[in-house]
């Protein structure tokens, strides 16, 4: 997993009607992001990698696993009072694992929210940018 800015769009799952979009920097072991109305801070780690050569542009394509955690917490109310956030403004913790290859990420997760609700989503990350 390259260092970087990535896009991220996120989808509920399990029948859970949500999603959200935003931005990630991912540096070195550490992620910040967010989008219009959620922030997040976490971590992750680099499972197996590996390399092959001549199956980019660049001579060399990247591809492995990684798994994180992250903090989202709620910045800015929705515009529209008939709109109610999945995690009702408090803060929640999320686990995620999954693969990557060249620029692109997908991860799957639990969000634990109020500690006694957890929720399932999936995540598509692009990179758009070093960081």
């Amino acid at each position: 997993m390259k260092n970087g800015l990535y896009s991220i769009h996120i989808h509920m799952l399990d029948g859970v009607k949500g999603r959200d979009s935003g931005v990630l920097i991912l540096r070195d072991g550490v992620l910040l992001g967010g989008g219009p109305y959620f922030w997040s801070r976490g971590s992750y780690t680099i499972g197996n990698g590996t390399s092959e050569k001549g199956t980019s542009e660049k001579g060399t394509s990247e591809k492995g696993t990684w798994k994180g955690e992250l903090a989202t917490n709620q910045h800015t109310p929705f515009a529209d009072s008939l709109v109610r956030p999945l995690f009702g403004g408090e803060e929640v913790t999320s686990g995620f694992s999954g693969t990557y290859r060249d620029e692109e990420a997908e991860v799957f997760g639990t969000v634990l929210v109020a500690g006694h609700r957890s929720l399932s989503f999936r995540a598509t990350l692009k990179r758009l940018a070093n960081a």
